[in-house]
């Protein structure tokens, strides 16, 4: 319900497509956010970022009035409102697209952008108008689908441009985005900020948070910081850097060059041979991959998302059958083993999906970090838990890897995204593995927790564990890895060191080109 309180706006206040008054929003003891005050100024898009737990999603979720806030009042077009429910906010304008993406897998494109706004024609859903609506919008605004693909068998990617598709329907001019990129590709995140260009420069506004400050920097207009749940600054993106960014959000500067490590002699640990696999239309997904892990070393998959990332975590993991090949870690073929028995023979896995195979989001912080060690001492006695031992063990893993929870007891699915992921890793970090596989290590996950995270898969270098890191993001493993390898359609393009890896050369290789002589597209 949106309710006007206040007289016609001024000229000056018209201007503001939105404007946040002295917000504040507790939970119990817990203060998400403090008397925070933000204007967004009409078709422009303006940033919030922050690290995990600084409050930008509850702000988020007050203005599009999935929470009620306990101080403050919000203006849309220089009109106070109240949001009783999002479909008042959305009858006001607002358009919000959420980290974790709503749509119906066994749903049309078509039939998921106008759920619970079909159109009817004598008495039933007119599928055949709403199929061209969706076509027509999409191709209007830059954000091509297919109507009749059903979801379920598209890539993430195109699931977002489905939810903005959602949004615009339903007559947005604010649209508010969590996170987009985090599930996106270096291309595919191109393609959205042109999308947004679009959008402000057709009088729209966007607001946009995010974790990637490169992507702050290129895209917005306007930045606000907030931290601890307070706003900290309001600037034009213009008038700063990146490092004027990390100082604000964390209060202390924070680096991301590349780590100093010593050369890597270790013994073999993970050790692929010819590994093949099918995709869920049974067509090839992997295609005579081999590869090794040493002990003491960090190998890096690079690739845009789609070319077998996925594959290979789940054959490595047990997690999907291989057509052919092995993948042998110490000398034993993970490819005839189940999942449990592939981790008790010394493999972690930080899944990219956390949220499905990552965690119970029911469930404590303790019960998560005790998967996979529930029937070992000190946490099981005579197969009974020691919950007083799983509690004490979580809070020293919340205080190592920073966790932003008020305690072991918390419910999972509260936390931040970030916050998840540090559940993750740090449960797979501390079970004393040979072999970590970590995919999307800090996807969703703020500028400070990044720089720990990094730390934290060196200090298992460090350790002697082979790490094998699969990202998206090319910074992250030339970051990290010692060697990179390119994953194109399925195959290994080529392989380049870590400290001599440049941007273009991967590049050509992640698009499926040879760099080395002339270029040729590789014959698939």
């Amino acid at each position: 319900m949106r309710s006007h309180v206040s007289n016609a706006p001024s000229a000056a206040a018209a201007d503001n497509a939105v404007e946040i008054i002295g917000i504040t929003k507790r939970f119990g003891a817990f203060t998400a956010n403090e008397n925070v005050n933000l204007t967004v100024r009409r078709g422009e898009i303006h940033a919030i970022i922050g690290e995990n737990g600084a409050g930008k999603t509850t702000l988020m979720n007050i203005l599009f009035g999935l929470l009620q806030p306990d101080e403050g009042k919000i203006r849309i077009d220089g009109g106070d409102v109240v949001f009783t429910d999002p479909a008042a906010a959305i009858a006001a304008g607002l358009g919000m697209v959420h980290q974790h993406f709503k749509l119906v897998p066994s749903l049309s494109v078509a039939e998921n952008v106008f759920l619970g706004m079909e159109i009817g024609r004598n008495g039933l859903i007119d599928h055949a108008a709403q199929i061209e609506k969706t076509r027509g919008l999409s191709e209007r605004v830059g954000l091509k689908v297919d109507p009749t693909e059903r979801v379920g068998l598209l890539s993430v990617g195109i699931e977002q441009r489905i939810e903005i598709l959602k949004v615009l329907v339903r007559g947005a001019r604010t649209i508010i985005l969590d996170e987009p990129t985090a599930v996106l590709t270096p291309q595919e995140s191109r393609e959205l900020f042109q999308t947004l260009r679009r959008f402000v420069a057709e009088g729209m506004t966007v607001i946009f948070i995010s974790h990637h400050l490169e992507e702050v920097m290129e895209v917005s207009d306007t930045v606000t910081v907030l931290r601890n749940g307070k706003h900290v600054a309001t600037r034009s993106t213009a008038e700063l850097s990146k490092a004027d960014l990390v100082r604000m959000m964390v209060g202390r500067d924070v680096s991301f060059d590349r780590r100093p490590r010593e050369a890597t002699h270790g013994k073999i640990v993970l050790d692929v041979r010819n590994l093949w696999a099918r995709d869920e239309r049974r067509l090839p997904a992997l295609r005579d991959v081999s590869f090794t892990v040493r002990a003491g070393e960090i190998v890096g998959i690079a690739g845009v998302a789609g070319n077998g990332q996925t594959e290979l975590a789940e054959v490595l993991a047990g997690l999907r059958p291989a057509s052919h090949g092995e993948a042998r870690l110490n000398g034993r073929d993970l490819t005839t083993l189940a999942p449990a028995e592939i981790r008790k023979a010394g493999f972690a896995h930080v899944p990219g999906d956390r949220m499905v195979r990552g965690v119970d989001g029911g469930a404590s912080i303790s019960s998560n970090l005790l998967m996979g060690r529930q029937h070992k001492a000190p946490w099981s006695l005579r197969g009974l838990l020691d919950w007083k031992a799983a509690d004490k063990e979580a809070e020293a893993m919340i205080k190592r890897f920073d966790i932003r929870a008020r305690g072991p007891h918390d419910t999972v699915k509260r936390l931040s995204g970030g916050n998840i992921q540090k559940v993750v890793l740090a449960r797979e970090f501390t079970n004393d593995p040979d072999f970590l596989l970590i995919d999307q290590p800090t996807r969703g996950v703020d500028i400070g927790a990044q720089e720990a995270i990094h730390s934290e898969i060196m200090n298992q270098r460090a350790a002697g564990r082979a790490v094998l890191v699969i990202s998206v993001q090319l910074d992250e493993l030339l970051t990290l890895a010692d060697r990179i390898l390119v994953l194109f359609n399925g195959r290994i393009m080529g392989e380049v060191a870590g400290d001599k890896a440049a941007d273009e050369t991967i590049g050509m290789m992640m698009a499926g080109l040879q760099p080395a002589g002339k270029e040729r597209e590789l014959a698939l």
